[in-house]
């Protein structure tokens, strides 16, 4: 019997008892209360370490009506960038002490995006982030009813309320006037997928800084984001190899095309460049490491937990500047 006793989990009132004040202090000191005497604050929470006592998350939301909890509705979680926004949001809002929780649906299901947000308002969330990446995400989010505040994580909804993003057009004129200055004037855009609204802007982007130099411009080409593409694009541009450049929409395409052009006989970049789009942590180990655009996503998640915490509304700086990394994979044109 005396067994089953040791077994219990601390509780707040051993916690209290130990400390030598009340549990309601205890209480207000795992809320941060400001009214806690820093000295009554120290005692309290060295009695918690010496019990590793873990507060009571469901009891302290219904204490206090608050879940410390910021949801994540994610249409694809899987690929870099919408990966990335999620581990930024999350560790800026470990700063602010808060949780995530997050929601992947499937983009080409409505009632998935109805249970998802049916999911993180079950947890009381105190603010939701969507990160849906397609458009018909967001045509079926018109019909929703979000009860809490909101981010939206996309481009094309620049100058709405609720919207904070990377600038992706920006990016792509940066990538694209770095081929150009090196003397490119046959640049191809490899671009990601159709309905997805960072490969739309970036198609934008290239196509913007085309026109503005009056350069010809052949169809970008619609790709699926995964190197084994860039490779199947490569092998087939190759066949022709009217271009010197080529700005792919992101960095797994890149690689594959610098695959297929290895497999060419062909050297980067000094018979082609190649740039890229979101410095995944592997792009500087390509061979040759690969010339990039880079997103702040710290600053994003920090800015974005920020907006919904803070009470802000978002104003007309709701977008980050990308940058340019240039590494060896791009270089002057070659002069026949």
């Amino acid at each position: 019997m005396a067994d089953e006793v040791t077994v219990r989990p601390p509780s707040i009132r051993d916690v209290a008892r130990l400390a030598g004040v009340s549990h309601q202090t205890v209480s207000r000191v795992l809320n941060d209360h400001p009214s806690i005497r820093p000295e009554t604050r120290a005692r309290v929470l060295e009695v918690m370490g010496e019990l590793k006592y873990r507060p009571n998350r469901a009891a302290r939301t219904l204490a206090s009506s608050r879940s410390q909890t910021i949801g994540i509705l994610s249409a694809s979680s899987t690929q870099y960038g919408p990966a990335a926004s999620i581990a930024a949001i999350e560790a800026a809002a470990r700063e602010r002490g808060h949780w995530v929780s997050t929601a992947n649906i499937d983009a080409h299901d409505p009632e998935s995006i109805t249970a998802g947000i049916a999911h993180l308002s079950a947890q009381s969330v105190e603010g939701l982030v969507i990160i849906a990446p397609q458009t018909r995400v967001f045509r079926a989010l018109e019909s929703q009813r979000i009860d809490v505040p909101y981010v939206t994580l996309q481009s094309e909804l620049r100058g709405r309320e609720h919207h904070l993003s990377v600038d992706q057009i920006a990016g792509a004129r940066l990538a694209t006037r770095h081929l150009i200055e090196l003397g490119h004037r046959d640049i191809y855009h490899l671009a990601g997928p159709q309905d997805w609204i960072e490969a739309e802007a970036r198609m934008r982007g290239f196509l913007d800084e085309m026109d503005a130099h009056d350069l010809p411009m052949t169809a970008p080409i619609l790709g699926d984001w995964t190197a084994e593409f860039g490779y199947y694009a490569g092998r087939e541009l190759l066949r022709v190899r009217d271009f010197t450049a080529v700005f792919a929409s992101n960095d797994q395409m890149a690689l594959g095309l610098l695959h297929a052009i290895r497999d060419e006989g062909l050297s980067v970049p000094r018979d082609l460049s190649i740039v890229g789009f979101d410095d995944i942590p592997e792009s500087a180990h390509f061979w040759p490491p690969l010339t990039t655009v880079r997103q702040d996503f710290p600053e994003l998640g920090r800015r974005c937990v920020e907006l919904l915490l803070d009470g802000a509304s978002p104003t007309t700086e709701t977008t980050i500047v990308p940058t340019l990394v240039v590494r060896a994979s791009t270089g002057a044109v070659a002069r026949t």
